[in-house]
């Protein structure tokens, strides 16, 4: 591992907005109350990376809490340190593996999920590991209050066409689909946030696809 990892995983342990494995399990069923103090509603992106979509919408919704869910703590240390440059104390980050969740948070705790860009898993023999698959699915199910909407935002056609079958194919309602978000009717101040990497994406004219659904 290299000197500016180590740095930055050294550094995250210091910081009060970010929590790593065993650590957040004490907060599950309490994260309003007893980690943000508050009653406010807990939205999760998941595969967060560096946390600029956890930090945006935050920005933007204050009567919200949020928390950025990743598991590489140097790329969770950049939205961390932003938040807490910013002030911006309605966000937090947990380094988990994200097929954990349930360890972390009680049925009904969650009110909306971020999927912002992750991995598209596109080999076969990967399938469980996509974020939409039927294994994590039913976690959100779990998670997620009734009515509470999962949204995902991804530049893979493939994952995007894998989603919208697992939909029908589990019955959840589809509230928004469209392959060209930006010149679609959905696109609004929460859609218009952009990472690092969805701007390369749209630097190279790749169409940016969206989903929300709910259970």
């Amino acid at each position: 591992m290299g000197k500016d990892k180590l740095r930055r995983f050294a550094e995250i342990d210091t910081f009060s907005n970010v929590l790593q494995l065993d650590a957040g399990k004490p907060f599950k069923g309490l994260w309003n109350t007893g980690f943000f103090k508050n009653n406010n509603p807990v939205v999760l992106e998941l595969a967060c990376g560096k946390g600029e979509y956890t930090v945006n919408l935050a920005t933007l919704f204050p009567d919200k809490n949020f928390i950025g869910i990743d598991y590489k703590g140097n790329r969770i240390w950049r939205g961390a340190k932003t938040a807490l440059e910013e002030g911006v104390n309605n966000v937090a980050f947990l380094r988990i593996q994200i097929e954990t969740l349930v360890e972390y948070f009680s049925p009904g705790e969650v009110d909306e999920i971020w999927i912002t860009f992750p991995d598209p898993q596109p080999q076969l023999s990967r399938e469980k590991k996509r974020l939409t698959s039927s294994r994590f699915l039913n976690m959100y199910k779990v998670i997620v209050k009734p009515g509470g909407f999962v949204n995902l935002k991804t530049d893979n056609d493939g994952l995007h066409a894998y989603t919208v079958e697992k939909i029908a194919e589990t019955n959840l309602t589809l509230h928004a689909r469209t392959e060209d978000v930006y010149h679609s009717e959905f696109a609004d101040e929460v859609l218009n946030i952009k990472t690092y990497y969805e701007k390369k994406y749209l630097k190279d004219n790749k169409n940016i696809n969206y989903l929300k659904f709910s259970f």
